[in-house]
């Protein structure tokens, strides 16, 4: 009988550090490149990496519903494309392939050679290939502190935020994974009130800490998806930065929202952590009330407790934790996310990314961006070299860490990690 891959007695043949977050339990998927070879579907078990395409061409992957070519392909679309049912078996083949009492590919000398790396040895790309990307507003916490910063703190949540997931439209073309830096964006801002927009590079950078999730397909376009059926339609999660400048966006976002504010970058981690490998970290999120609309109504534990924590750091200075927060604090579940997004009949494809927008907690210390942790820029934080800062400066480099943890099992997105660098000469 097969093992439940989420079992956290099992172990793998595979070093796993102590700490780790990608032991046997987690096999995310990604895609990762070395010696110059093409990007390939891959999976990792501590710190190495396993190419899939070398499993499968030695036929290791056959029988899952999933084609051989599938392998080969430099974005993870072509295996979400073959449904949940074939990945749940992939992560289930993976786990038994790597178990400690698997000799199959434990014992034999080149296929180890030809299929393992060391982590710093690979390059990781995108994972998706994304086609649309929806980003929420759904932290109850984040939008009364920006309604109170922004408008009156006794009405701080507009009208309609109590029963539907806010959201707008991103742009997919500026997704970038870990370790790619970003230029400080430009554009336009009115620093004065009473005086004319000006134009330069923003004067508050900010990150946006984030969860994104990845989604099969869907139903065809006109039909719904139910918040009973749509985690059957959810891929896998990723660590999430959604780079905003607050002085562009105060200016331009009325009346359609963000514009050139929000869709100069947008990081994600590299490793996909599937949905069944959150399973035992499950959790109820917030009660809700007003209760919601019968079309977003749902029950039992529907979110995940997935710790969270976001730090700078300085040029050639040790970095700051400057936030931690927890994925369980979100008021819109995942579930329902997709449900209002699919209500009025859009269609969702393979590889479409939905971000739950900032999370941030009940304290001060939990809150998901520089605008709430600054308080606008009143607040400024202190890092451990001494520096001050109100909003993210040219040479930091902010990174997002994520992870579960309970009896003794921890499953983990590693970081997405990003460095801040100037912004570019206007010709």
């Amino acid at each position: 009988m097969p093992t439940n891959p989420n079992d956290p007695a099992l172990r793998s043949w595979l070093s796993v550090p102590k700490g780790s977050d990608f032991p046997i339990q987690n096999l995310p998927l990604g895609i990762a490149a070395w010696n110059g070879e093409p990007p390939m579907p891959a999976t990792r078990v501590g710190d190495t990496v396993v190419d899939l395409s070398i499993l499968s061409d030695v036929a290791l992957l056959d029988g899952l519903g999933i084609p051989r070519e599938a392998f080969l392909e430099p974005t993870l679309n072509a295996i979400m494309a073959c449904g949940k049912p074939a990945v749940r078996a992939l992560r289930q083949r993976l786990s038994e392939l790597l178990r400690e009492d698997n000799a199959t590919l434990r014992d034999d000398n080149q296929l180890r050679e030809d299929a393992l790396l060391p982590l710093d040895q690979v390059s990781m790309h995108l994972p998706v290939e994304v086609g649309d990307y929806t980003d929420f507003y759904s932290s109850r916490e984040h939008a009364t502190n920006v309604g109170t910063m922004f408008r009156d703190p006794a009405n701080a949540l507009l009208p309609n935020w109590l029963h539907l997931p806010v959201g707008y439209h991103g742009r997919a073309s500026s997704l970038l994974p870990s370790g790619i830096p970003i230029h400080r964006p430009m554009g336009q801002t009115r620093p004065d009130p009473n005086a004319p927009p000006i134009f330069g590079p923003t004067k508050q950078l900010d990150l946006e800490l984030e969860v994104g999730f990845f989604t099969y397909s869907g139903k065809p376009l006109g039909q719904r998806i139910s918040t009973a059926e749509a985690e059957d339609h959810i891929f896998g999660l990723v660590l999430f930065n959604d780079w905003s400048a607050r002085d562009i966006q105060s200016w331009e976002y009325v009346p359609l929202g963000p514009f050139l504010a929000k869709n100069f970058a947008s990081s994600m981690s590299p490793w996909v952590v599937l949905l069944d490998a959150l399973e035992p970290f499950r959790t109820q999120g917030p009660a809700q009330d007003p209760e919601p609309l019968t079309y977003l109504r749902s029950s039992g534990p529907a979110t995940f407790d997935i710790n969270l924590e976001a730090s700078i750091a300085p040029q050639n200075s040790e970095p700051t934790t400057i936030c931690r927060t927890n994925f369980k604090h979100l008021y819109w579940s995942m579930a329902q996310q997709l449900a209002h997004h699919t209500v009025n009949g859009c269609n969702v494809r393979c590889g479409d990314l939905m971000a739950s927008g900032t999370i941030s907690g009940p304290t001060p210390d939990s809150f998901g961006s520089m605008l709430e942790l600054t308080w606008r820029g009143t607040k400024p934080i202190t890092l451990a070299n001494g520096e001050e800062r109100k909003f993210i400066a040219d040479g930091d480099t902010v990174t997002i860490n994520g992870h579960c943890e309970k009896d003794g099992l921890r499953i983990g997105f590693g970081s997405v990690a990003t460095k801040v660098l100037p912004a570019l000469p206007f010709a």
